[in-house]
């Protein structure tokens, strides 16, 4: 997949979370969307009303559970949930294509997104998309 981008107002949440254990009142957990509208790259300054959530086709978001992330120290220092499956009961009755997902908190704030390899046009009962969340803070070690 392209670059992951963090956005503006989610790396100033995200600082605020790590450095002064200031969190949204009643949940550290996020929630995965996937978007619709073809945004080309993502600027840093998307907020959450700049992406257009999935609708229909037996799509729903999906928690993103805190503490549940697999945190690599070796040369890159990447954060890896396990795969999250998509399954469809046949096409959007929005926007027809995905284009790619966003993270955002409890209280609907954007932290990050990242566009497909390829955008996926479900079209049948039983069309997958399956997705990797991830966030690195490292370019990794030179080899």
């Amino acid at each position: 997949m392209p670059g992951l981008v963090l956005l503006d107002l989610g790396a100033e949440r995200m600082l605020k979370e790590i450095l002064n254990n200031d969190w949204v009142a009643g949940s550290k957990n996020y929630t995965i969307c996937l978007y619709t509208n073809n945004l080309g790259a993502i600027p840093d300054t998307a907020t959450t009303s700049s992406f257009t959530e999935a609708v229909g086709g037996g799509y729903v978001s999906k928690t993103i559970t805190n503490g549940s992330w697999t945190v690599g120290t070796a040369a890159l220092r990447q954060g890896d949930y396990a795969k999250l499956t998509w399954t469809f009961t046949g096409t959007l009755t929005g926007p027809q294509t995905i284009y790619g997902y966003y993270i955002k908190d409890s209280d609907g704030v954007s932290h990050w997104a990242q566009q497909l390899d390829t955008p996926m046009t479900p079209a049948n009962n039983g069309d997958p998309l399956s997705i990797t969340p991830a966030f690195a803070l490292s370019k990794g070690i030179p080899v």
